[in-house]
């Protein structure tokens, strides 16, 4: 194996990892069963990390040594807007506070997992590969503590398959944390196969696994479903429009206040000429909760524009240029196609 393709494997594998890590930030942040207590579980599955931190600040007022308001605070303070460099960083300091009080609580370790991925999504490259270490570790840390958690397990497993093995990463570490929730957590085991078939390219697989998932009405589950999906759908857009134009109508029928599935169906029709198709479902798109997770005001703006409308098309990429969570390659695109409107 020659040198230039050591360098471009690892060069490849970097930017798996921060693809990874931006899909993370995609998911809505919601974990399965972080706490026991039901008012703060109800909050944060919820992801209504505005309330989330009211209660936990509540609760620490009345007792500064209840654990779980401890990590509900951080992983509030790193949610609410998590773009805010000032909250994530009060985030983390909390999340090392709750970790010092109370080491054992492994809902504290997961705040600082969350916090130090979201994190990552604002680094440089070089700084952030210098951060999964500690990333793996905390959600090491956290399984250990808490061998039922399925977000500990599936942002492990998803680490392993991902960073190049330099990095600690490892496809049969990823493996065994799947063999070893066979039995007992079978949809979780499952959902890691996904991603590793994901990882090895293997769509058919992923496919078959990702169809047979049943995921109910757990937040985390669905938002890997979501994701899963989304990643699937895109590789079939190249070849297999039929296949992608399927699983984004599941997404629409199982995750209808998702706008997910009717962001990827305006693609599957846009790119078959069917403008006013795509803009219907766009603007269905545009009024849902997780409607920032995607280039949905961007596309509108595209698909004004090849209508003919200069004026929703200019609205539309202003309102994308406005969106703090929007990806720097979508921006660059629409701020130029809206250059060409003024």
């Amino acid at each position: 194996m020659n040198i230039p393709f050591q360098t471009s494997r690892r060069t490849a594998s970097i930017s798996a990892v921060m693809t990874t890590l931006t899909l993370l930030g995609a998911l809505g942040t919601a974990q399965a069963a972080v706490f026991k207590d039901p008012q703060l579980e109800s909050l944060q599955d919820a992801n209504k990390y505005v309330d989330l931190e009211q209660l936990a600040q509540s609760r620490l007022k009345a007792n500064a040594g209840d654990a779980e308001a401890s990590a509900a605070l951080s992983l509030a303070l790193t949610f609410v807007d998590p773009v805010d460099a000032k909250r994530l960083d009060a985030g983390a300091r909390q999340a090392k506070l709750c970790i010092e009080q109370h080491p054992l609580i492994a809902a504290c370790h997961l705040a600082a997992a969350q916090n130090l991925g979201t994190q990552m999504l604002n680094m440089g490259m070089a700084k952030a590969m210098r951060s999964v270490g500690s990333l793996k570790e905390a959600w090491i840390r956290t399984l250990e503590l808490d061998p039922n958690s399925f977000t500990a397990r599936v942002e492990l497993a998803k680490l392993y398959v991902t960073v190049p093995g330099m990095l600690g990463g490892s496809v049969s570490k990823a493996r065994d944390l799947e063999a070893a929730v066979r039995g007992s957590q079978p949809e979780t085991a499952r959902i890691i196969r996904v991603h590793i078939a994901a990882d090895d390219k293997k769509w058919a697989e992923m496919e078959s696994e990702l169809l047979a998932l049943k995921p109910g009405k757990d937040g985390a589950m669905r938002g890997e479903i979501r994701t899963a999906t989304m990643q699937l759908a895109k590789e079939y857009l190249k070849d297999s429009p039929a296949k992608a134009k399927s699983l984004y109508e599941r997404l629409q029928r199982e995750q209808p206040t998702s706008a997910s599935g009717f962001y990827g169906m305006s693609r599957v029709v846009a790119a078959q000429g069917q403008t006013d198709e795509a803009l219907r479902h766009l603007e269905r798109a545009r009024t849902l909760s997780d409607a920032d997770e995607y280039p949905i005001e961007h596309r509108l703006g595209d698909a004004y524009l090849a209508k003919g409308d200069k004026a929703q098309a200019k609205a539309a990429y202003t309102r994308y240029l406005a969106n703090k969570r929007a990806n720097p390659a979508n921006l660059e695109s629409a701020r130029k196609s809206l250059s060409q409107l003024n």
